[in-house]
């Protein structure tokens, strides 16, 4: 089954859910935005699905954050485009069935926020992870409200603050990622572990997410939605945009 463009498919009791625009690196175009929604709707409502798994076609990106192709330096469009965008990254911790990102490559901006809002990452030995907008004069909108609660304040400032990448082993060590595995054995070791959780009691493991994400989805995306669209009116933004297009380094005023 493909809703636009992302792959769905069923194996046994879990959810397969792949971006697949590999030329573009599965950054998040218009079609894998919707195709993701349509996705975890369909897993949401199958009675037979209990975990979901996401994950990149082509084998070299996960996906690679934001297409910025047609980024526009208006109110308007900054407020629609963080409003709908910052709604999806979150859609895997509000989903009440667990997600797991098999993480194959590049996990980059929007891509990297969505494998933070995952319940797990499993990640390939060839993954890479950066919360790279710092560089286009903008900041991760989700992973800024999410980062500190995972790797703590002065970490998730020095992420968000430089954009470095870090490698699989690095994001494990931080204590993003659960797994490194091989590359080859990724998908393997995404569907043990969803077979294991699905062998479990399904109200309690429900329970148990709704129980760990309690706090989160509240002011402080209200409060991201609010403030991130400022960035966009910003020269150093438009700079670093600009710059991005035309393949140079910024220069940032």
């Amino acid at each position: 089954m493909r809703f636009d463009s992302v792959n769905y498919e069923t194996n046994g009791t879990t959810a397969l859910i792949t971006f697949d625009e590999p030329d573009k690196l599965n950054a998040l175009s218009t079609g894998i935005r919707s195709g993701f929604c349509k996705a975890l709707e369909q897993a949401r409502h199958d009675d037979g699905v209990r975990v979901i798994v996401l994950t990149g076609a082509g084998g070299k990106s996960f996906c690679a954050g934001a297409d910025i192709s047609g980024f526009e330096f208006t109110p308007t469009y900054a407020k629609n485009f963080i409003d709908e965008v910052l709604d999806i990254l979150a859609l895997p911790e509000q989903i009440n069935k667990p997600v797991i990102a098999a993480v194959n490559g590049y996990a980059f901006g929007g891509g990297f926020e969505i494998s933070i809002a995952c319940d797990f990452i499993i990640a390939s030995e060839q993954a890479k992870f950066s919360a790279p907008e710092i560089q286009l004069g903008l900041l991760p909108g989700f992973a800024i409200a999410r980062l500190n609660k995972l790797v703590g304040r002065q970490q998730a400032k020095y992420l968000s603050m430089t954009g470095v990448k870090l490698s699989a082993e690095e994001a494990k060590d931080l204590g993003l990622v659960l797994k490194v595995v091989p590359h080859e054995q990724l998908l393997a070791e995404a569907f043990a572990l969803a077979d294991e959780l699905a062998s479990k009691p399904q109200m309690a493991i429900r329970y148990a997410k709704s129980i760990y994400n309690r706090e989160l989805g509240g002011d402080d995306l209200t409060y991201a939605k609010d403030v991130m669209p400022f960035l966009f009116l910003d020269d150093d933004t438009k700079e670093g945009v600009t710059a991005f297009r035309e393949k140079r380094k910024p220069v940032f005023k």
